[in-house]
């Protein structure tokens, strides 16, 4: 059996195929996830890596040893496995992925009913706990699937979230990643005037042509210099199980999450007047400012799907935000989507008639922001300590690590689950301030000799 104590993180099970996770492994996986919640009916979805199909062929027969019936949705985006528990009223379910990380690694997002996931703080812990104490048993040769197609429901579900036939026929440069958008994402746009240019549409689990990941500079490259060159007015990008989206504007400027999450509440609360939106504390004041100036309630929250949908859930929350790409929306069982914002965004932009530069322009000239800074230190606790005694004359909260507000400018500090890492996010009224606070707030983290 190989499921390395390592591969349970904060919010999923992830780690090198199979050095880290093999077939036993998920085998042990389905059978603790069955005996944990109790489940009757569960369901499992995987993405296009070349050890997926025998992963989540391998959870389903351990699932079905623990008394479960299972339904196989296939090769879908994860936010397909979330739909497709919650609307046909599973028990739970595993979408098998290491989403945007590279092709070696694979690994599970888990949810209970209703799609809610299991995290770090809720349910992985005992998990883990059933899986590594859990005695060897044999298996059948393969699980009794029962198989469930999930697309047309899936694309209509989609397209009721905004008036496709009023999209403007904007021509947009799509990125697949040779992920699992890559078929999702004709079956929608084709239902809409959208002219579409593809990169990397042929879904290959090997992620030939880069890494599946948007956010790094080197994966993006390519789609950014292609919008551009085909004159297009806009750029989309999803990571490899499509369950976040990224954004191009018509310059070849990358879009930051803050700024999408921005926009997004925009366009919901026009809908949906008075509203609670959800964003997370590492945005900059733009998100909270744009809620409250379109008449709707901004809460901020601390980093993490399972947080984001289990407030959400509890608080009947319109949408949510988080700049790492992670949109939820109320509409979805609370659940995170790669497509719902991508259609939303073009809505939005057919509606005001104005290209992604022009919307964000108000933003870019008000909002600067530092992006995520990732600097290694020998000692947590004492880096965290001493950013709050530097920075005591602001408004302090420990809501997720240490956040700090000046009237002109603010951070958050908060640490890594996995890593010796502090990761700043900061954000001030002009270029100038921001560059310079950056700098004091990394030298106070890294005074003991970090890097």
């Amino acid at each position: 059996m190989t499921v390395s104590p390592d591969a349970f993180k904060a919010y999923d099970i992830r780690g090198l195929y199979p050095q880290e996770l093999d077939a036993e492994g998920a085998r042990r996986i389905g059978a603790a996830l069955a005996a944990q919640l109790g489940a009757r009916r569960l369901a499992v979805g995987h993405d296009p890596r070349l050890s997926s199909p025998e992963l989540a062929e391998a959870f389903a027969v351990g699932a079905e040893a623990a008394g479960a019936q299972v339904t196989g949705f296939g090769m879908i985006p994860t936010e397909m496995l979330y739909f497709g528990v919650a609307d046909r009223g599973l028990d739970g379910g595993a979408a098998v992925t290491a989403s945007h990380n590279p092709a070696q690694y694979n690994g599970m997002k888990l949810v209970g009913e209703g799609a809610l996931p299991l995290s770090g703080d809720a349910g992985i812990p005992e998990l883990k706990r059933r899986v590594l104490d859990m005695d060897p048993a044999p298996a059948p040769a393969a699980p009794h699937l029962t198989a469930d197609d999930l697309y047309p429901d899936y694309v209509e579900h989609l397209l009721a979230q905004v008036e496709a036939g009023a999209l403007h026929p904007w021509r947009v440069v799509m990125d697949a990643a040779n992920g699992a958008a890559g078929k999702l994402a004709p079956l929608v746009f084709d239902r809409t005037p959208i002219e579409r240019v593809e990169l990397y549409f042929d879904v290959d689990g090997r992620f030939p042509n880069h890494d599946p990941n948007p956010l790094l500079e080197a994966s993006s490259r390519e789609l950014r210099e292609r919008v551009v060159a085909e004159k297009a007015d806009l750029g989309i990008a999803w990571d490899g199980d499509a369950d976040r989206c990224f954004f191009i504007d018509e310059t070849g400027a990358f879009v930051p999450g803050d700024f999408v999450t921005a926009l997004l509440a925009e366009a919901l609360l026009a809908r949906h007047p008075g509203a609670s939106i959800l964003y997370d504390l590492r945005a900059s004041r733009a998100v909270p400012d744009t809620i409250r100036a379109a008449g709707g309630t901004a809460l901020v929250n601390r980093v993490g799907h399972a947080f984001f949908k289990q407030r959400m859930r509890r608080e009947s929350v319109l949408f949510g935000g988080e700049v790492s790409g992670h949109y939820y929306f109320q509409a979805n069982h609370n659940a995170d989507s790669g497509f719902i914002p991508a259609l939303l965004i073009l809505e939005l932009l057919s509606r005001k008639r104005a290209t992604m530069a022009e919307l964000l322009a108000p933003l870019r000239a008000t909002y600067f922001i530092s992006g995520e800074i990732n600097s290694r230190v020998d000692d947590v606790p004492a880096a965290l300590s001493r950013l709050e005694q530097r920075f005591a004359d602001g408004a302090v909260a420990h809501l997720d690590g240490v956040s700090v507000d000046y009237p002109d400018w603010h951070f958050n500090v908060r640490p890594s689950n996995t890593e010796p890492l502090l990761r700043l996010n900061l954000g001030a009224t002009s270029a100038a301030q921001m560059a310079e606070k950056r700098d004091l707030v990394l030298s106070v983290i890294l005074r003991d000799g970090g890097s």
